[in-house]
């Protein structure tokens, strides 16, 4: 079935939608350059809603990153809000922004970010152990992502004993041990060949279809554009296009 074409158009209301994961109203974020203001999101309205596949494109400059930060409460907004399952990031106090990321957003980085000392299992159960999940759960459910991501084999190695493919789905593993609203993946693909790079999409792929888990993707890889169900285009920090694909 088609998926539901999202409009950006609209003037959004006071009110986060109730159907929306994530929702931005009028979000603008200024830089200071010397004398001269970069405005790297401009005025920017959009909806994602659960269970989307979603590519974030654009040239370099045009403030993809800068939106994945400010859609996970990594910086804040000059200006309008950003609404995470309803709540206003910008109204948290910073102790509680670092506490509603570490329970309802996953990250996923270029750099993979993992902690070299803890294996692979320990790197999935760490964000759990932030949480105070019980010891029980948090080995249960990081076999459960273990097998998900076709790691089982590698639980116990460092992260230094494994490829750099290896070690981005162990990325991802941690970005949903702790069963996040949607994971924010930045530039994933971006330093692995093409093989390791298409096994992660299948892996997120498959992740976004058994457990409706909502990705968004702040993307040059012509891979990942590929495999988006929505394919949101910015240019100097505005939304250029905004096409939504049929569900596969």
């Amino acid at each position: 079935m088609p998926a539901a074409t999202i409009p950006t158009a609209a003037v959004p209301s006071s009110r986060p939608s109730d159907q929306a994961v994530i929702e931005t109203q009028n979000l603008d974020r200024t830089f200071q350059n010397g004398p001269e203001q970069i405005h790297a999101v401009a005025d920017l309205n959009l909806s994602v809603f659960r269970g989307e596949f979603t590519a974030i494109v654009g040239p370099s400059g045009s403030g993809k990153t800068t939106l994945l930060n400010l859609l996970g409460g990594l910086d804040s907004p000059t200006a309008g809000s950003v609404f995470v399952e309803g709540t206003d990031l910008a109204k948290l106090k910073p102790g509680e922004r670092v506490d509603f990321r570490l329970r309802h957003i996953g990250f996923v980085f270029q750099a993979y970010n993992l902690i070299p000392v803890l294996t692979a299992r320990e790197n999935i159960e760490f964000i759990q152990l932030l949480q105070g999940v019980s010891a029980k759960e948090r080995r249960r459910r990081s076999q459960e992502l273990l097998e998900a991501v076709g790691l089982s084999a590698e639980a116990d190695r460092r992260p230094a004993k494994l490829s750099g493919g290896q070690q981005q789905r162990v990325a991802v593993a941690r970005a949903l041990a702790a069963g996040p609203g949607y994971v924010l993946a930045d530039e994933p693909t971006a330093n692995l060949d093409s093989h390791s790079a298409s096994q992660l999409l299948d892996i997120m792929a498959q992740l976004n279809k058994t457990e409706n888990t909502t990705f968004l993707f702040s993307t040059h890889d012509q891979r990942v554009i590929d495999r988006a169900r929505r394919v949101v285009t910015l240019v100097d920090g505005r939304i250029a296009s905004d096409e939504t694909g049929p569900m596969t």
